[in-house]
């Protein structure tokens, strides 16, 4: 690779024609944070900003084939793993990824895009609590998608979160970022093995904001192949999504996107966030 080639991060995702989440979205706050982004789709989904009409996973091979190609070709700095609509696709995508296990993987999966779609199948969960969770560097996920990864045949009794968090790092998943977003406050807190390392929150404004666990996600996967250590990229990277939050618009008749190249316009044309607060997210140690 050349000195002047840019980190490359190589995204498995979805299709968001919006570009307010997923693969669209990856590669916006790849190329933001000075990465540049190869994308491997998992499927596609017909959506607008307000509504997903359908979601169409592809064929396990076809994901697999391509991500091998571009191994090949370039050299991946790290890995983001978003959402995947079948079982055999995660499988394909652990496959492809354990023979890489020196290069850092971000997991952010997404099992709420659709409450009618098979993203939240039992076999999704499996398979990627099974397959990815234990090959991940780190974790993005909120209170309700990691004790589905912690419990994912979905027994009658159901783990707490500590107890969840527990599980999964003694998997085998380095470190484990969990999102909660509250009525008025983000709060997301960082584990390892050797507990809790960090706790950041700010105040978030009143409206629905597509794509925040990618644009997060995204932006750890970008800081790592910089070479920054994981608990400092979630710091950074936690700083980006605030400020691409603080800047969100308003595109269609649906939710708000972050403004993911918030540092390119000037400041007369930041739409801030009604409610939300000038201050960076505030660090709480416990």
């Amino acid at each position: 690779m050349a000195s002047n080639t840019p980190p490359i991060v190589l995204t498995f995702g979805l299709s968001d024609p919006t570009g307010g989440a997923g693969l669209q979205a990856d590669l916006m706050t790849l190329a933001s944070m000075g990465c540049h982004g190869v994308s491997v789709l998992t499927g596609y989904t017909v959506r607008d900003s307000a509504s997903c009409d359908e979601v169409t996973g592809l064929d396990p091979e076809a994901v697999a084939t391509q991500a091998r190609m571009l191994l090949e070709d370039m050299p991946i700095a790290a890995f983001k793993v978003g959402a995947a609509t079948r079982a055999e696709v995660v499988s394909a995508i652990a496959e492809v990824v354990a023979d890489y296990d020196d290069i850092p993987l971000i997991l952010a999966p997404d099992f709420t895009l659709d409450d009618e779609h098979v993203l939240a199948a039992d076999e999704l969960r499996e398979a990627i609590a099974d397959l990815l969770a234990p090959q991940t560097t780190l974790l993005v996920a909120d209170t309700a998608a990691l004790l589905a990864l912690a419990q994912p045949d979905g027994d009658a009794e159901a783990p707490s979160l500590d107890a969840a968090i527990s599980h999964l790092l003694s998997q085998g998943c380095e470190y484990i970022l969990s999102t909660e977003t509250g009525t008025h406050r983000l709060v997301n807190t960082l584990f390892s093995e050797d507990g809790q390392l960090r706790q950041d929150m700010w105040d978030r404004g009143q409206q629905r904001i597509m794509g925040i666990t990618d644009t997060l996600g995204a932006a750890i996967a970008a800081l790592l192949a910089n070479g920054q250590e994981p608990a400092e990229a979630v710091r950074e990277a936690q700083e980006y999504l605030f400020q691409a939050t603080q800047a969100a618009f308003r595109p269609g008749m649906g939710a708000y996107l972050p403004d993911r190249f918030f540092w390119a316009r000037s400041s007369e044309d930041d739409v801030p966030l009604s409610g939300g607060t000038d201050a960076s997210p505030g660090e709480a140690r416990h």
